[in-house]
């Protein structure tokens, strides 16, 4: 098993930013797919970014390209997900998720993911 916490959503103005993080407490997410995604109200659940195992390539959704960043913090043990530049539409609940296949820039499916987080609830209103 792999817990996975998310934090840092919240309430922000249109072009506002947030940094969510996901957390591993006590694990080493060095040998794990990364992924961001979220799901709307009446909608289905979106990939926005991923990490591939091996750290060379990401991938982003095509609404959230040169606005989102993924990271892994140097202890291996937590992702982040930098939104800038927040519009309204990018409200909905965003989750965290692990795969631990090996995945390369096509990791930006929820089907390949093997562990999920709570999620946050990120709102973007004024």
């Amino acid at each position: 098993q792999l817990p996975l916490v998310e934090s840092g959503g919240g309430l922000v103005q249109p072009g506002g930013s947030l940094r969510l993080a996901c957390a591993a407490p006590g694990s080493n997410l060095d040998y794990y797919a990364l992924a961001w995604f979220r799901q709307a109200p009446g909608k289905e659940r979106e990939g926005v970014a991923c990490l591939s195992t091996s750290r060379t390539n990401t991938n982003y959704g095509d609404s959230v390209k040169d606005r989102f960043a993924i990271s892994l913090n140097n202890a291996k043990d937590t992702v982040y997900l930098q939104m800038n530049d927040l519009k309204p539409e990018d409200t909905a609940v965003y989750y965290c998720a692990a795969s631990g296949n090996y995945l390369g820039w096509d990791c930006l499916r929820d089907s390949s993911m093997d562990y999920w987080g709570e999620g946050t609830q990120v709102t973007v209103s004024s």
